[in-house]
């Protein structure tokens, strides 16, 4: 079975503008074995730390660039790049974080069920919402929240989550990508993030944001919690990409323009999925 994701991306103002687009990352569930783009042309170029490669692609004037991707099931596991901790304003754990995180993890008989309680701790700390200004908004570290519940979409929560789990020693990665609500049909309105574990060999999945969006902090392992699929294009937070002059990125989903100053800017994008049976299984 393969998952066809297409990505529409409306043309900017400014025809000088071009697009940053990550280009699909494999998973256990998936393996991108097909990326194009068409209304533009594009080029290759990778990240500084996590060698993930992303296509800048330069549209044709006044045109939309249609993005597309494959996933054939079943794929080789995340890669071991996205657990290599890089230190940034994205992922540095404040002091107080770093002794709660590990204070937590201590409490525990062994490292899994520790795991567990650093997810429920972040579930603790947040309410779902998209606020106008992110709790970790002009900080140099991931600061501690202590009472009360902070409002904060899913890259909030998973930025605390990863900071917290590195400060207690443990391997996470932060994944982006593109969620499928199943009462939506294939579509969605942009990108989704999560958090993968890994311990003693053993990886697993969290999706913090979809349990609260279901009204539980019972969190439990596992992608889908919310009814729907899920496709992955990226991972880490605090990327660099020294060709094109973008240094330090929160992070990279949906396709985004490149700035003259080198940030990333929203896109207006469309976003649809449909499955087909790969012709082996035809």
């Amino acid at each position: 079975m393969h998952t066809d994701v297409s990505i529409r991306v409306e043309p900017h103002q400014d025809a000088t503008r071009k697009l940053l687009v990550p280009v699909g990352l494999p998973t256990p569930h998936e393996m991108p074995v097909h990326f194009n783009v068409t209304g533009g042309a594009f080029a290759l170029t990778g990240e500084s730390t996590t060698g993930q490669l992303v296509a800048v692609v330069t549209p044709e004037t006044g045109q939309p660039v249609e993005v597309s991707y494959s996933f054939l099931e079943g794929g080789p596991g995340y890669p071991d790049a996205l657990f290599e901790p890089h230190r940034n304003k994205f992922t540095l754990a404040a002091e107080q974080l770093v002794f709660d995180a590990i204070n937590i993890a201590e409490t525990q008989p062994d490292g899994h069920a520790a795991i567990q309680a650093l997810v429920n701790a972040a579930a603790e700390k947040f309410r779902y919402g998209h606020p106008e200004r992110r709790f970790n908004d002009g900080c140099e570290e991931v600061p501690y929240l202590a009472c009360g519940l902070t409002e904060g979409s899913c890259v909030d929560i998973n930025t605390y989550l990863i900071a917290s789990l590195r400060a207690a020693g443990y391997e996470a990665g932060y994944i982006t990508g593109y969620f499928f609500p199943e009462e939506k049909n294939g579509c969605c309105e942009d990108a989704h993030c999560w958090v993968v574990t890994r311990h003693n060999g053993v990886v697993l999945e969290w999706d913090i944001a979809h349990h609260l969006k279901m009204g539980t902090r019972d969190v439990c392992c596992g992608l889908n919690p919310k009814p729907g699929d899920r496709v992955a294009v990226a991972h880490s937070m605090g990327l660099t990409f020294p060709e094109i002059g973008v240094c330090c990125e929160k992070l990279i989903s949906e396709p985004a323009w490149i700035s003259a100053e080198g940030r990333l800017e929203k896109s207006e994008v469309t976003i649809e999925r449909q499955f087909r049976k790969s012709a082996a299984a035809a």
